[in-house]
C-alpha cells in the first residue's frame, strides 16, 4: 500500500486537480469531471476496452488485436509472439503481445507489427501481466456517470488482471511523457494462458532464451491483484490425482470384495490431517479436494475410485518445495492402504519476490502466477490493483481509486527497478 497521501487523492504526486476534458479512446466512458488525476479519462477508457473485449483462456486473439492497435497509437513497436493454438482458439489465433518504445519513430504513428530483430538487446526491465481471463464473460459496467475514486467498475477481468494491464500502460505512458523512460529501458509483455496453464509466459521465456541466449532481464514487474500491496511471493502448487483399486461384488456381501471408495476416503482423510509443511510467511500447505468419483451403482462394491486435488505448497525453495510435500503425501497414503497410488504433474515450491521498497505495504498470497514461468536470474516484483477474493467470481469488480493508486505504484516500482 502506498503512503496515505497517495491513498487520499494522490496529493503526494501533485496530481490532484480537476481533470481536463479528454475524449475517450473508444466508446462512451464517462468523463471524469470530478476531482482526480488528469489521466483518469484515458485510464478508464483503456480499462473499459480491455474488459469489454472477451478473452477467455485459449481465445485471446480479439483483445490482443485491440491492445496492439492501442499500443501502436501510443508510439510503441509491437510484435505478435505466437503461442500454440487450442480447440477454442477463435479466428484470430493466440499470441503474446510484445511492445517497446519506438525510438526514431516517436512522433509518428506506427502501423503494423515490426520485425522482432529491431529489438536488438534485452532491456533491463520487463513489465508484464496477462490478458486472458476465466469464464464466463461478464460485461463491463460502471456505477457512476461521473466517476470518483470510490466508483466501482464491474466485469470479467476488471481486477484479474486487466486492471493491472491498464495501470501498467498508463504508468509507462506517463513516465515516457515525463522523459523518465527511454527506448532501451523496458519491454512490456502481455501474455495469454496464465489462468489455466501458463503456456503464454513459458512460450515467451523460451522465445527470449532462443533469441538472447546469454542475456536476461535485471528485473521483472508482474501485474496481479495484490490490493496495491507489494507481494513478498506466493505459495507453490502441486496438482495430484489419487487412485484406489478394489474388487467389485454384491453390496450385501462386502467381505467378498474390496471397496475402492472406502480406501480412497480413508486416504483422503489422512492427507487432510497430515502435516504437509508450514511457512512463517505463507502459512500451511493446504489440500483442496476438487473432484471425487468412484463406483458404478449404490448396490455394487466399487472397484475403482479417484480424487483430483490442488495442493497449495507452503514449503520452499521453489525448485524442490513441492517434492517434499509430495513425499509426505505418499507416506500418509501408504500408511492407510498400499493399494492407493498418486500421480502428480510437475509443480513448484514457494515463489519468493522482492517486497522491500519504500512506501509499500506488503502481502503474501496463496494463488499462482506467471512469476515462476519466466526463467532467469532477475529481481521479481508482484503488484497490482484489485482483490483476489472477488476475482473469478460473478461479482468481480474494482474501484477507480484502486486503478489510480496502481498507476502511481507502478511508476514508483519502475523507477525503483531502473534506479531512476
Amino acid at each position: 500500500m502506498l503512503p496515505s497521501l497517495l491513498l487520499t487523492g494522490l496529493g503526494a504526486f501533485g496530481l490532484v486537480r480537476p481533470a481536463e476534458h479528454q475524449l475517450p479512446l473508444v466508446g462512451d466512458t464517462p468523463s471524469s469531471s470530478s476531482f482526480g488525476p488528469a489521466y483518469r479519462d484515458d485510464l478508464l477508457a483503456l480499462h473499459k476496452n480491455l474488459v469489454s473485449t472477451s478473452s477467455q483462456s485459449g481465445a485471446e486473439g480479439n483483445v490482443g488485436d485491440w491492445l496492439i492497435a492501442y499500443l501502436q497509437e501510443h508510439k510503441f513497436k509491437t510484435y505478435k509472439q505466437q503461442v500454440s493454438p487450442r480447440d477454442n482458439t477463435g479466428a484470430n489465433g493466440r499470441f503474446n503481445v510484445l511492445a517497446w518504445p519506438a525510438e526514431s519513430d516517436v512522433g509518428t504513428t506506427i502501423r503494423g507489427d515490426v520485425d522482432i530483430s529491431t529489438l536488438v538487446h534485452v532491456p533491463p526491465l520487463l513489465v508484464t501481466s496477462h490478458i486472458d481471463v476465466v469464464p464466463p464473460h461478464i460485461p463491463y459496467s460502471i456505477d457512476d456517470d461521473i466517476p470518483t475514486s470510490e466508483t466501482h467498475i464491474n466485469g470479467r477481468g476488471s481486477a484479474d488482471a486487466k486492471g493491472s494491464v491498464a495501470s501498467q500502460l498508463t504508468a509507462i505512458n506517463l513516465l515516457r511523457s515525463e522523459g523518465v523512460l527511454e527506448g532501451n529501458d523496458f519491454l512490456a509483455v502481455f501474455v495469454v494462458g496464465e489462468e489455466d496453464s501458463g503456456d503464454g509466459m513459458r512460450a515467451f521465456s523460451t522465445f527470449m532464451e532462443d533469441k538472447f541466449p546469454n542475456a536476461g532481464f535485471k528485473a521483472a514487474i508482474f501485474g496481479e491483484p495484490t490490493e496495491n500491496k507489494l507481494a513478498c511471493g506466493h505459495k507453490g502448487i502441486l496438482s495430484c490425482t489419487v487412485t484406489a483399486t478394489g474388487q467389485a461384488g454384491h453390496s450385501g456381501y462386502p467381505w467378498l470384495g474390496k471397496s475402492a471408495n472406502d480406501a480412497l476416503v480413508r486416504g483422503l482423510v489422512a492427507l487432510i490431517d497430515a502435516d504437509l509443511g508450514t511457512n512463517p510467511v505463507f502459512g500451511n500447505t493446504t489440500v483442496n479436494l476438487g473432484l471425487i468419483q468412484g463406483g458404478v451403482a449404490a448396490n455394487v462394491i466399487p472397484a475403482a475410485a479417484e480424487a483430483a486435488m490442488a495442493i497449495r505448497v507452503a514449503l520452499g525453495p521453489q525448485e524442490t518445495g513441492h517434492m517434499e510435500v509430495r513425499r509426505r503425501m505418499e507416506a500418509a497414503l501408504k500408511a492407510v492402504d498400499t493399494s492407493l497410488a498418486m500421480a502428480c504433474t510437475q509443480g513448484y515450491g514457494v515463489v519468493e519476490c522482492n517486497c522491500v521498497v519504500d512506501g509499500f505495504d506488503t502481502i503474501a498470497v496463496n494463488y499462482g502466477t506467471d512469476v515462476p514461468n519466466l526463467s532467469g536470474n532477475h529481481t521479481r516484483y508482484l503488484y497490482g490493483p484489485g482483490d483476489i477474493l472477488v476475482a473469478h467470481s460473478d461479482h468481480e469488480a474494482i474501484t477507480v481509486g484502486a486503478l489510480e493508486t496502481a498507476v502511481e505504484g507502478y511508476k514508483t516500482l519502475i523507477k525503483h527497478a531502473l534506479q531512476k
